[in-house]
């Protein structure tokens, strides 16, 4: 049935926040913006057509208020909410609760999400599905004991998870028995800290396997369709921190394998618009179904770059009630694109989050760059949430050119006042074994145990000279301050600190 959207909430912040308000806009709907206090002058709040306070600055006071969101979006007439990824976006009972405030949640059912969001449910929903999925236990574990019968049967080394978990949290590696017990103890007390849920499951640990997911769009009328795979391998403690598309070890066979495995889950579940199919492939190219994630995710722009297709469209034509706007045998993939997370932190302080003032933003452009973001010099990057400043991501004819061009980026991207992982990437993009794709889960780790190699012909001494020339340029104004006759005190006061901001 059509449904017409006219405006959406925003119920999310940052760089997805704008970027929904501005697909939004696209399409000529009226958006509404919410925030903390901590986001009172942030940029999704001055992009959306209308912005509303949800309280102090704690997610869990503000962002996570299901009930002030839903109360917001009554009062000012929106017909949807968009969650983005994160706080709301997989929470069945606000899906819900949105559906009997007649609010049109951009997202899939919450019997869907149900279905796929636990991880144990979906293991058996893989099953049912007839997908092949990493030996190990389906439902929660009752005990380390039962813990131990489950190792025994699959063989260490064994992966310990939180069922409701995300992001490396409530998650243990166990190399054998005598670890088990503690393990089991540790990761279902951070499982129940981080998700409320202290249950925890267990499953065979795949050596060095690569992680690669496929991007899948279902609409209420029974069409889904998958768009390719994106390849998230390189990683830091299972958090993702370069994403890229197409993978450069899936052929065309593969990608239709799992792709219609993707399909065959989603279908199954009753699953409607965007989610994606997170799978580790090991080095004989079997797959492994690992989780569902029931929502838009963060490294979406390089399926969008590969595709041409914009998928928070996409999301919105299919909350309309509208079908797919194509068939699977019209998807193409050209070219290859490369994302990178930009975050405030130190990666020589063992990743350290910096938040702070930024004094100076250089931000890169030219052929094949995008950037999507929501910082601004003169904003403060908040203590309370998600460090991450923006997602800069490249495109080229074939994957070497995407990743020169993100280099070339890079070199422009300049962030003064806080410490970021510009530079980290950088050294990952140059890596030997990067560029000639032999990576995997573990292979991060690995470059940041090795010592950090010099360019060629430069010294230690080039080094220390150049980041002193950095912090004086970023220390000093560019262009001396221009004094005239007329000019008074006041204004030459505003020049000068105008000039060292």
């Amino acid at each position: 049935m059509r449904r017409l959207i006219q405006k959406v909430l925003v119920a999310n912040r940052g760089e997805i926040a704008l970027r929904v308000i501005r697909g939004c806009r696209e399409l000529g709907i009226a958006t509404v913006a919410v925030y903390s206090d901590a986001d009172r002058a942030a940029l999704h709040v001055l992009h959306a057509d209308e912005a509303y306070r949800l309280g102090p600055s704690p997610a869990t006071e503000s962002y996570l208020r299901g009930d002030l969101i839903l109360a917001i979006a009554q009062r000012v007439g929106a017909d949807a909410i968009h969650p983005g990824y994160g706080f709301l976006s997989e929470n069945a009972e606000f899906a819900e609760a949105c559906k009997e405030a007649d609010v049109i949640f951009i997202g899939p059912p919450a019997a869907a999400m149900r279905v796929l969001g636990s991880k144990t449910s979906a293991r058996q929903a893989a099953d049912r599905a007839q997908m092949p999925r990493v030996p190990g236990s389906v439902t929660g574990l009752a005990s380390a004991d039962e813990a131990l019968l489950v190792a025994a049967e699959i063989g260490y080394p064994v992966m310990l998870k939180a069922a409701a978990g995300g992001g490396g949290k409530g998650m243990r590696a166990v190399t054998g028995a005598d670890d088990l017990a503690s393990a089991y103890t540790a990761a279902s007390s951070e499982a129940l800290r981080s998700f409320g849920s202290g249950e925890v499951y267990l499953e065979k640990l795949i050596d060095r396997p690569r992680h690669i997911e496929i991007q899948l769009m279902a609409d209420e009328h029974g069409n889904c369709i998958y768009l390719g795979e994106r390849e998230c391998s390189v990683q830091r403690r299972h958090q993702k921190v370069i994403e890229e598309a197409p993978s450069a070890v899936v052929n065309d066979d593969l990608r239709r394998r799992m792709g219609e495995a993707a399909v065959r889950l989603a279908l199954s579940a009753g699953y409607v618009n965007a989610g994606t199919v997170e799978f580790l492939v090991d080095a004989e190219e079997n797959f492994y179904f690992l989780e569902m994630n029931t929502r838009l995710q963060v490294e979406h722009p390089v399926t969008e770059m590969v595709t041409g297709l914009d998928l928070v469209h996409m999301q919105l034509h299919i909350a309309m009630g509208e079908p797919l706007p194509l068939r699977q045998e019209e998807v193409r993939l050209r070219g290859h694109a490369v994302e990178c997370r930009i975050y405030a932190e130190d990666p020589e302080n063992n990743f350290f989050p910096c938040p702070g003032e930024i004094t100076l933003l250089e931000q890169p452009g030219g052929p094949g760059i995008r950037e999507d973001c929501a910082i601004y010099p003169g904003w403060t990057v908040p203590l309370d949430y998600d460090p991450m400043l923006s997602k800069l991501i490249a495109y080229g004819e074939d994957r070497v050119t995407a990743i020169d061009r993100m280099l070339r980026a890079l070199d422009e991207y300049v962030v003064g006042g806080i410490r970021t992982n510009i530079g980290l990437f950088q050294r990952i993009l140059r890596d030997e074994d990067f560029r000639a794709a032999r990576i995997d889960t573990g292979y991060l780790e690995r470059l940041l145990a090795r010592p950090q190699e010099l360019l060629p012909d430069e010294t230690p001494e080039d080094v220390v000279a150049v980041a002193a020339a950095i912090f004086t340029a970023l220390q000093t104004p560019a262009v001396a301050p221009v004094v005239g006759a007329d000019e008074s005190r006041w204004l030459q006061s505003a020049r000068a600190e105008g000039l060292r901001r």
